[in-house]
């Protein structure tokens, strides 16, 4: 088998939108680099790319369909065997959002609210990451050399927490603060596996590895500059044991509901409390790195194979909002506007609801992608949503193969995708709230669910790598049958 892995730098300028909330946000100050990783494997006969990308989540669609093009036209993988997932840093650029070309057409009033007061993509530094991601598979692919791999998993629980929680009024908050007294528990679950593909030289150096955990990347969500979060922190302890070399690909869960503990109710003995957005993120990232590092110098090395991918496309309905709400939303945006009231809940999702009203208008369906990448034993299973956790534990439950992992926000986004439960009258949360962001339908995680069963039960898993045997016992330690002496 061959590997290769290469990283390219995506830091935006100071000034330049900040995405990670409905409003308008901006870099102020810098933290650390932004990235984006990839990793290129083959077996001889197919290969296979996975990207990650420091950033919110990502551009349109079209775009990532443009950028996997064009690296099958450079570098020859197809575009169906290349993943490209954000890893969700709030603390990212403008690598999401509408572009101005979205908006062509639509009525002043919603151009105003999704270019001027929403979260926008900036198109200069849009088509320089996708060239990034670009150069950066194609640099992995060119620096592909024979190598052994391996696969395992660890556990990692103290660092996340379920953002969701029941209340004692029967119905779902999201994060209802620490301490409050009307919490009965989390309504959901963690997934605490830390997965980790790693590939090796010949001789024992650590060429890079693809990890892949669910968190979101919050730590660092407000105020302490461009970072990728926690995320590095996670490869500042895998580089520093194994090699500065090493590439680190950080691939992330299903962690529609899930952040870091500190912002629980109740954190877990250890987890910081009131310390700094820094001592957060390094207390995640450590973590999850130190555990990542048990896996690499546990997992037996040797040949992952086949490589091989597949997707299919899932057409989901968009949920609707009323004419009256609608009428509603527009008339408070208005009235917003006029008096400079812009910053309350509600005028925001009443913006929410005026632009979702013109999207259904153009688009009531959208097109998603389910892609599964393979590689021996493991399977990455990708979808383009803020995925429920629990949904991506069903389909580990159900996969034919001793490794799955989910990743989310990959090759696309379409936003918050919730369990069926959650819109029950028990359920609950922001993430159900009907916005121009988060709007499929309410089976749409069932649904990308059985796709991605469905697309591991038509690969075949291959063998996990084994030690040698260890050689026919032929007798005791003669020290050993001694004793004892009274």
């Amino acid at each position: 088998m061959k590997a290769g892995f290469y990283e390219t730098d995506i830091t935006p300028a100071l000034g330049m939108e900040r995405p990670g909330d409905y409003m308008k946000a901006f870099v102020r100050r810098f933290h650390d680099p932004l990235k984006v990783r990839a990793a290129v494997i083959s077996d001889g006969t197919e290969k296979v790319a996975l990207v990650g990308v420091d950033t919110c989540s990502l551009v349109s669609v079209g775009k990532i369909i443009e950028v996997r093009k064009g690296i099958e036209d450079r570098c020859g993988i197809r575009a169906d065997h290349v993943l490209i997932a954000a890893s969700h840093t709030h603390a990212g650029g403008p690598f999401e959002g509408a572009l101005r070309e979205d908006v062509e057409g639509a009525p002043e009033l919603v151009k105003d609210l999704m270019l001027n007061r929403s979260v926008a993509a900036d198109p200069l530094y849009a088509n320089w990451v996708m060239a990034q991601i670009r150069t950066t598979v194609c640099e992995a692919d060119a620096r592909l050399q024979e190598a052994v791999l391996s696969v395992g998993s660890g556990c990692e629980s103290a660092a996340v927490a379920n953002r969701g929680y029941r209340m004692k009024n029967g119905r779902t908050y999201t994060n209802p603060g620490r301490g409050n007294p009307d919490v009965l528990g989390p309504a959901g679950p963690v997934d605490p596996e830390v997965g980790v593909l790693s590939a090796w030289t010949l001789d024992g150096r650590l060429l890079g590895c693809i990890t892949n955990f669910a968190c979101h990347g919050t730590t660092f969500a407000y105020g302490a500059g461009t970072s990728a979060d926690w995320i590095a922190n996670l490869e500042h302890t895998v580089k520093s044991a194994m090699s500065p070399q090493a590439v680190v690909v950080f691939l992330n869960g299903a962690c529609g509901d899930v952040c870091q503990s500190s912002e629980a109710p109740k954190p877990p003995p250890g987890a910081p409390l009131y310390e700094s957005q820094e001592t957060v993120s390094r207390f995640v990232g450590t973590r999850v790195g130190a555990e990542a590092l048990k896996v690499m110098v546990t997992a037996q090395r040797g040949e992952l194979g086949p490589v091989a991918a597949a997707t299919t496309m899932l057409t989901l309905q968009r949920r609707k909002p009323d004419p009256e709400r609608v009428e509603r939303s527009r008339r408070l945006v208005a009235e917003g506007i006029r008096t400079g009231q812009t910053s309350t809940t509600d005028w925001i999702f009443a913006k929410e609801i005026a632009i979702l009203d013109y999207l259904m208008s153009r688009e009531p369906t959208v097109e998603v992608e389910v892609q599964a990448v393979q590689m021996g034993p493991a399977v990455f299973l990708a979808n383009p949503a803020e995925y429920f956790c629990q949904l991506g534990l069903d389909i580990k439950a159900a996969s034919p193969f001793p490794f799955t992992y989910i990743v989310e926000l990959a090759n696309g986004c379409v936003g918050y995708v919730p369990t069926e439960e959650a819109f029950s009258s028990t359920g609950g949360g922001y993430e159900t709230v009907l916005t121009s962001y988060s709007n499929l339908e309410i089976a749409a995680g069932t649904r990308i669910a059985e796709a991605s069963i469905s697309l591991a039960k038509r690969l075949t898993p291959g063998a996990v790598p084994r030690g040698p045997e260890p050689p026919p016992f032929k007798d005791a330690w003669s020290y050993g049958v001694l004793g004892p002496d009274r």
